[in-house]
């Protein structure tokens, strides 16, 4: 499975190269004001796949931290809960303890 992980990352990254190669062209971005920048398109789209990885990445991590605070809280909390209470000591057989005075 690790042999199969590798070889589509590197399959990937030939593809991505290839790519950057063939379309190394700059296109015009037409910004505010007339002004217009010239991009190279691989820089743009890696640019564009950024804006919307980081997002994601940064609530997918958001919410792994949470669950991971309120797994070691639950765990602390059954610790604590799991030790037993100190035993009560044993009555002497044939005399009945009562809690309630005589009087």
């Amino acid at each position: 499975m690790h042999f199969l992980k590798t070889l589509f990352w590197v399959i990937l990254a030939v593809t991505a190269v290839i790519f950057s190669l063939r379309n190394w062209q700059p296109v015009p971005i037409n910004l505010w004001a007339g002004m217009t920048a010239d991009v190279k398109l691989p820089v743009l789209l890696v640019i564009a796949v950024l804006i919307g990885f980081l997002p994601t990445y940064a609530v997918h991590r958001t919410k792994l931290w949470r669950l991971k605070r309120r797994i070691d809280n639950l765990e602390r909390n059954a610790l604590l809960s799991a030790e037993p209470a100190p035993a009560a000591p044993a009555a002497e057989p044939g005399f009945i303890q009562t809690t309630e005075s005589p009087l």
